[in-house]
């Protein structure tokens, strides 16, 4: 039996195939069981939970992991979205990818500021001894970055007192699944105050079990008494070209892909709790795409809102995608207020939306696509307003509405 379901199986199959054929991650019955008692706790005070994913995965070459293929995301819409959600009173249980960013402490990441440049040490005792002054003197925040540090502490000391953030790491694809299926399943008590934020930058291609080698690939070719591995043929994913002996350069590396199973199928209509609300993400680079392609995912898996947002504008605009009116509304943080990116292209702020109009301008609409949540109520800094900022209380509203509709119908 093939360890990789195949296009003509149901989603129900292709579920049993893919896990029946991989071993569970060794910290999951920890996870489970963390998960079970969050849940457990948020039930009892009703409150509203929602599972946001974050980060890449990662696909291993090997079983013996040396070489993977990894997905473009630092996660930074994961990290940000889950701030948003717990100051909107929500519960977070926020499956991340391992030493991705976090929650809080994204602010002082080694990618963003190292922390140790905000920190100094007191002066001297002026009775003290020598070598006591210089041994142990306290360590304090510098008077600039007071206020930004405490209210960034105190927001996170607020979640860990009051238990509404549990972390959950993952690294490789497989890892995710099954922590996905599992922790969707866990959430069933919640009903329609449970809500799937699926910002995790998901591999769309792995290597089935029985196609991966055991140890390391190797990038030259061995002699036959080195001790290759039995187990891979001719007809394993990675073959090497033919080279004249002795070899002239490394041999190449063919590898073989399979389509990861879209269990979002079965995350909608089987894992997930009666009544949830469930949101995924659609990166494309090609503006002329985005809506088409997230159209598409909407149709196919029958779940609630898919945002699209492109590569190179990601941090400005997004595009809500629902399967009721107004269909395509798009969100934007206001020029002026937008922050810097070494990597976006402002001039293509609303090019996207500009395409389905049948316009060929680049610039930027003037019309409805813009958040009608007032920004003077947000703090002013110099690194501009995040969008997730308008991007979760819109998110918040359509999660009302649909527990109101449930409820309604109950």
């Amino acid at each position: 039996m093939t360890s990789a379901p195949t296009p003509e199986m149901t989603p129900a199959e292709a579920e049993s195939v893919y896990f029946n054929n991989y071993p569970p991650p060794k910290a999951l019955p920890r996870h489970e069981a963390l998960a079970r008692a969050f849940v457990d706790y948020h039930v009892q005070a009703n409150r509203r939970l929602v599972l946001v994913t974050s980060g890449g995965t990662t696909v291993p070459l090997e079983n013996q992991t040396v070489r993977f293929i990894d997905n473009f995301s630092a996660g930074t819409r994961g990290a940000v979205s889950a701030e948003y959600f717990l100051q909107e009173g929500y519960a977070v249980i926020f499956l991340h990818r391992q030493f991705s960013l976090l929650p809080y402490s994204r602010h002082y990441s080694h990618s963003t500021n190292c922390f140790l440049d905000f920190m100094d040490e007191e002066e001297p005792v002026p009775d003290a001894t020598e070598t006591s002054a210089s041994d142990h003197r306290p360590i304090k925040v510098r008077s600039e970055y007071q206020d930004q540090m405490r209210d960034v502490l105190r927001k996170y000391r607020y979640a860990k007192r009051n238990n509404l953030l549990l972390l959950l790491p993952f690294t490789t694809i497989s890892e995710y699944l099954f922590e996905l299926r599992s922790l969707a399943q866990l959430m069933k008590p919640l009903g329609p105050n449970a809500l799937f934020y699926l910002a995790a930058a998901v591999s769309d291609f792995f290597i089935p079990s029985d196609r991966m080698s055991e140890h390391k690939i190797q990038s030259s070719e061995l002699p036959d008494n080195l001790g290759k591995d039995q187990a891979v043929g001719s007809s394993d994913i990675y073959t090497g070209g033919i080279e004249p002996q002795p070899p002239s350069r490394s041999k190449k590396l063919i590898i073989d892909l399979d389509p990861v199973p879209k269990f979002l199928h079965r995350l909608v209509n089987g894992w997930a709790p009666d009544g949830s609300m469930i949101v995924s993400f659609k990166l494309e680079t090609d503006p002329n795409l985005l809506v088409y392609k997230a159209q598409t995912a909407l149709q196919r898996y029958a779940h609630h809102l898919v945002i699209g947002n492109l590569l190179t504008t990601r941090k400005w605009e997004v595009v809500f995608v629902t399967p009721d009116p107004p269909h395509e509304r798009w969100i934007r943080v206001p020029k002026s207020r937008r922050s810097k990116s070494i990597s976006g292209s402002e001039a293509q702020v609303g090019l996207a939306e500009a395409k389905r109009a049948g316009e060929s301008t680049k610039a930027e609409t003037g019309g409805g696509g813009q958040s009608q949540r007032p920004l003077e109520d947000e703090a002013s800094s110099a690194e501009g307003v995040e969008i997730e900022s308008l991007i979760i209380p819109e998110l918040v509203k359509l999660h009302s509405n649909k527990i109101a509709k449930h409820n309604a119908q109950s």
